[in-house]
C-alpha cells in the first residue's frame, strides 16, 4: 500500500533527471552504494530521515535501498523541499513526507509521519525528528538504537540534551567530521548561500558592503565567497577567537551596531536567536536586504521586521519588501529561512558526496554494532579517514606514505638535535 504524500506525483521524471545529474557528481556516496548493494547491511531495517529534500539527499537514500534499508523520509525545512525529487522517491518505494511551502502544522505532521514508521535508526539535520520523539511521540523511542546529526545547531541542541540527560540514544555528531564540516560548512555554505542571494535578487555584490554574523566554519565560507565576489566585507562576532581570526584574514571586524549603519547585504550564520531585532532594523539603510544563512528561521526577528512594516509586497520569487513608517524599504530573502535551500538548490553535489559518504558510514556503524549509551558521539576517525581517501581517488589525486624510519621517529622521544 501508497505510504507517501508529495506535491504532485507528475513531477518524477524530472525528478529522476535531477537525481541523476547530482548522482554523476558523487562518486564516493556511489562506490559505498556499489558495497552496500552486495553486502545488504540494512537489511530489513527502517531508517527515519529528517532531511533537506533535495536531489543530493535522494543519492544518499538510493544507497540505503541498495542496502536492503526501508526509508521513511521528511523534509527538515518547509522551503527546502524539491517537489519533483519528492516524487522520484515516492515513485521508488521510499515512504516521503515532503513539500515545499508547509505550514508549521504540515511539517510536524510529516515528522509524525516518519515517526509512524517506527526507525530503528534516525537521520537529522537540525534535531526535529529526535526532539518530536523525545517530546511529543515518546513511544516511538523504544524502537531506536541510533541516530545522526547533519547540522552544527542540531548537534547544539542534541549536545544540550546530553547535558541535561534528557537524550535517550546515541547520536553520531556527522557534521562534526572534518570531511564534513571543513568543506560542506565552509564551501558548500558559502556558494550557495551567494548563489541564494544572487537568484532572489541578481544584485551586483562588488563594492556592496556585506555584513556577516558569525564566523564559524558556515560564515568564513560566506565571508570568502562574498569578498571573492568584490564585496566589503564585515563581520561581527561575540567569540574573540574567531573575532580575532577574522580580522588577521583581512576582514573588518566590529560589533553589529556598527555596521548596521554602512551594511548594503546582512548574512546571519550564528545559530542563535534574535541576532538581528528591532533596534538594527530601525538603524538600517533604506534598501538594505536581510537573509538567512543558519538552520532555524529565527536568526532575524521576523515578528520585529513585521511589526515596523506599513506595508509588506513580495517583489519577486524569495524577496519580500517591508517598507517602513519614515518610507525606508528592507528586503527579506526566502522569509528569513536557509537562503541557499528557499532561494537556490542548496550544497553542490560534489560536497554533499562526502557529507553523506559520513551518513552513510555512520548509519552502517550504528546498524553493525551493540547499541551504544545515550551521548554524542564523534564520528569515528576511519569513517572520516576512508571518505577523505575515497575523495582523493575520485578526485585522482595521490598523496606520499611516510616510510618506515619517518614513522619511527614521530614514534619516539628518544631522538633529539644531533
Amino acid at each position: 500500500m501508497e505510504d507517501f504524500k508529495v506535491k504532485d506525483t507528475a513531477l518524477a521524471p524530472k525528478g529522476n533527471l535531477q537525481i541523476e545529474w547530482a548522482s554523476e557528481h558523487m562518486p564516493v556516496l556511489n562506490q559505498i552504494k556499489k558495497r552496500f548493494k552486495k553486502e545488504k547491511p540494512f537489511r530489513d531495517l527502517t531508517l527515519g530521515a529528517c532531511l533537506h529534500v533535495t536531489k543530493e539527499t535522494a543519492v544518499l537514500v538510493e544507497a540505503f535501498l541498495a542496502g536492503g534499508a526501508k526509508v521513511a523520509l521528511c523534509s527538515s525545512n518547509p522551503l527546502s523541499t524539491q517537489d519533483d525529487v519528492a516524487s522520484a522517491l515516492a515513485e521508488r518505494g521510499v515512504n516521503v513526507f515532503a513539500w515545499r511551502g508547509q505550514t508549521t502544522e504540515e511539517y510536524y505532521w510529516c515528522v509524525g509521519k516518519v515517526i509512524d514508521h517506527k526507525p530503528v535508526i534516525t537521520l537529522d539535520d537540525g534535531a526535529d525528528l529526535v526532539g518530536t520523539l523525545h517530546n511529543k511521540r515518546t513511544e516511538g523511542l523504544s524502537n531506536i538504537k541510533g541516530g545522526t546529526e547533519e547540522t552544527t545547531t542540531g548537534v547544539l541542541r542534541l549536545r544540550a540534551m546530553e547535558k541535561t540527560q534528557t537524550l535517550k540514544y546515541a547520536i553520531i555528531a556527522v557534521n562534526d567530521a572534518y570531511t564534513k564540516y571543513l568543506f560542506d560548512n565552509r564551501y558548500g555554505t558559502g556558494q550557495s548561500t551567494i548563489d541564494g542571494i544572487l537568484r532572489a535578487t541578481n544584485i551586483l555584490l562588488a563594492g556592496k558592503n556585506f555584513v556577516v554574523c558569525g564566523y564559524g566554519w558556515c560564515g568564513k565560507g560566506i565571508a570568502m565567497r562574498a569578498q571573492g565576489m568584490g564585496a566589503n566585507v564585515i563581520i561581527t562576532e561575540v567569540n574573540p577567537l574567531r573575532a580575532l581570526e577574522a580580522a588577521m584574514n583581512g576582514f573588518l571586524v566590529m560589533t553589529l551596531t556598527e555596521a548596521i549603519g554602512t551594511g548594503d547585504i546582512f548574512v546571519t550564520a550564528t545559530g542563535d536567536i534574535n541576532v538581528i531585532r528591532k533596534e538594527h532594523m530601525q538603524k538600517m539603510k533604506d534598501g538594505a536586504i536581510l537573509a538567512n544563512s543558519g538552520h532555524f528561521n529565527v536568526e532575524i526577528n521576523l515578528k520585529d521586521l513585521e511589526e515596523l512594516a506599513t506595508t509588506k509586497r513580495n517583489i519577486r520569487p524569495n524577496l519580500d519588501e517591508y517598507k517602513l513608517k519614515d518610507g525606508r524599504k528592507l528586503y527579506l530573502l526566502g522569509e528569513g529561512r536557509l537562503v541557499n535551500l528557499a532561494s537556490a538548490e542548496g550544497h553542490p553535489a560534489e560536497v554533499m558526496d562526502m557529507s553523506f559518504a559520513n551518513q552513510a558510514l555512520c548509519v552502517e556503524y550504528i546498524a553493525k554494532n551493540k547499541k551504544m549509551p545515550p551521548k554524542v558521539y564523534a564520528v569515528p576517525k576511519e569513517i572520516d579517514e576512508t571518505v577523505a581517501t575515497l575523495k582523493l581517488d575520485a578526485m585522482r589525486i595521490r598523496i606520499d606514505e611516510l616510510t618506515e624510519e619517518q614513522q619511527r621517529y614521530i614514534a619516539t622521544w628518544e631522538m633529539g638535535t644531533t
